[in-house]
Formats: C-alpha cells, sequence, structure tokens
C-alpha cells in the first residue's frame, strides 16, 4: 500500500500560506508571502532533495499545481525542474478538465478523498505532497496521510492559513528531526495508528 507524506514549510504558529514568493498566495490578503526564503541553506535543501528523490509520485491540490506549472517548468537546468516534469503528478480538481498541461500529470476529477484512497491501495511506494492546503484537510479528514516531513521556522506571522486545524485530532510520532543552521526544525511525524 502506498503511503501518503505531506512535505511542507510551516511557521512556528502552523502557518503554512505563500512561503516561496510574494505573489505566491495572496488570498484573505496575505501580505508576507516570501517568507521561507530567507532561510534556505544547505540543510534544509538537502533535506528538500532527499523528500524530492525517493521516486515518489506526486500529489497536488489545482492551486498549488497551477503554481508549481507556472514555476517550475520554466526554470530549465535546475534539477527539481526536471525531476518535477518527469514525475507522475496526480492532480485533484473538481474545475481542471483533462489534458494537463505538465507532462505526466494525472487528474482527479470529484471525491478527492475516495481516488487517494484508491491510489494507495493500488501498489507500493508513495504519494508526496507539496502545499496543496485544501487537499491536505480533506485527506487528513478521511484518515489518509501517512507521514509528515514538516520544515518548522522559527518564525510567528499570526495570520495565515494554517496547516492543522480541519477539525480532526491526530496523535503522530517523531521518527526523525535535525535543525538546520538557519534555525529551520526538519522534523519527520509518522501516523501513530
Amino acid at each position: 500500500m502506498r503511503k501518503v507524506i505531506v512535505l511542507n514549510n510551516l511557521t512556528l504558529d502552523g502557518v503554512m500560506q505563500g512561503p516561496g514568493r510574494p505573489e505566491e498566495d495572496t488570498r484573505d490578503g496575505f501580505t508576507f508571502g516570501g517568507w521561507a526564503g530567507p532561510y534556505n541553506d544547505a540543510v534544509k535543501g538537502q533535506a528538500m532533495g532527499e523528500g524530492m528523490s525517493k521516486g515518489a509520485d506526486l500529489l497536488f491540490g489545482r492551486r498549488t499545481y497551477e503554481d508549481f506549472y507556472a514555476v517550475w517548468p520554466n526554470r530549465p537546468g535546475n534539477p527539481f525542474s526536471e525531476a518535477l516534469t518527469n514525475t507522475p503528478k496526480y492532480v485533484a480538481s473538481r474545475t481542471l478538465a483533462e489534458p494537463l498541461p505538465w507532462d505526466n500529470s494525472i487528474l482527479l476529477s470529484g471525491d478527492a478523498a475516495g481516488q487517494v484512497a484508491e491510489l494507495k491501495r493500488e501498489r507500493d511506494g508513495t504519494l508526496t505532497m507539496f502545499g496543496s492546503g485544501q487537499l491536505i484537510g480533506a485527506l487528513i479528514a478521511a484518515d489518509l496521510i501517512d507521514e509528515y516531513l514538516l520544515m518548522v521556522h522559527p518564525l510567528v506571522l499570526g495570520s495565515g492559513r494554517r496547516l492543522f486545524g480541519h477539525g480532526r485530532s491526530a496523535e503522530l510520532e517523531l521518527i526523525d528531526a535535525v535543525t538546520s543552521d538557519t534555525g529551520v526544525v526538519i522534523a519527520a511525524y509518522r501516523r501513530s495508528r
């Protein structure tokens, strides 16, 4: 059975909105976009690289898919760009239609949790998620997330969309942790069953 792993940047107060760029996600008047950039270092880069290099397929919500597609294919020569383009990408959306524009993209329309449950049963391996807060909420509610690799930044924003808070509790077990040179705690948690 496949595992679903969430790999996300977070602030200490759980904000996951707009870590990459100022214009990345300005919903609800969010003005702190790009907050994760000053904390990038070799340790954090290695953790992201390891998270992407495990041969996992990717799972996205529509917004994150469209954002990644707008950025990564336009960065030739970047190893992340090639990996992201060549990897199968499952996209949960009720508004997109096939064919999807990015190579190796597969649309999951309708009930996202039901389709992800089916993907988990199909075979072994991993589905890795970046961003995709609304989809994560649906998968938390359906108890479909197995692990979290969270990069917790030493920063409190006080506002923004948060990773947790979807009305369901979960007990997690810490399975690995390292601190980057910039103070980012990179912690891997497994769902306690």
